[in-house]
């Protein structure tokens, strides 16, 4: 699959079992995060790898915020099994620095843009994921236990396997919609 295929194409995979990227494969995950756009070269990336036993710790940190928040049991079920939906998560935290010409939300916006090369760059070597936020990016609990300083953003979790059904084409949408022109 070629670069632009790659692009054309892509769709989430929230089926995902081993095995998770390894080796040079990982690393390839990582080396394309860093070449997000980074306006500064400030790097305002962060990667947590939760796998393994990780992800058991990282279970009951769900279910401990959960518990903190008061949720009914099913939603505490939720949180307590959302860790084992694939092999590998990986934290994605916009590690922000006060800058003249960088604001914040730049920084985080980089952050983004290192979850989706990431995602592409699994996907170019027979992997896929799906990118999950919601209210676990906004915790406190949470938050502190992946290392977020207070000027920090936890921009999602970048769940990370190999695909349990091949994906479907990706019909073309029309752009028609999308652009303007000045």
């Amino acid at each position: 699959m070629d670069a632009l295929e790659i692009l054309l194409q892509r769709r989430s995979s929230a089926r995902l079992t081993e095995p998770a990227p390894q080796g040079d494969a990982r690393e390839n995950i990582v080396q394309a995060a860093l070449r997000a756009p980074d306006h500064g070269t400030l790097r305002p990336w962060h990667f947590v790898m939760i796998e393994n036993a990780g992800r058991d710790r990282f279970s009951d940190l769900l279910v401990s915020a959960a518990q903190r928040q008061g949720l009914d049991e099913k939603a505490i079920d939720k949180a307590k099994n959302a860790p084992f939906r694939a092999p590998l998560i990986i934290a994605v935290i916009a590690r922000c620095e006060e800058h003249p010409k960088v604001p914040h939300w730049e920084q985080v916006v980089s952050a983004g843009c290192a979850v989706m090369a990431m995602q592409m760059a699994a996907q170019a070597q027979g992997f896929n994921g799906i990118w999950r936020s919601g209210a676990w990016t906004e915790d406190s609990m949470v938050c502190e236990a992946l290392g977020c300083r207070p000027q920090d953003k936890l921009v999602g979790f970048l769940y990370l396997g190999t695909p349990q059904l091949k994906a479907a084409p990706v019909a073309p949408l029309d752009s028609t919609p999308f652009v303007s022109h000045f």
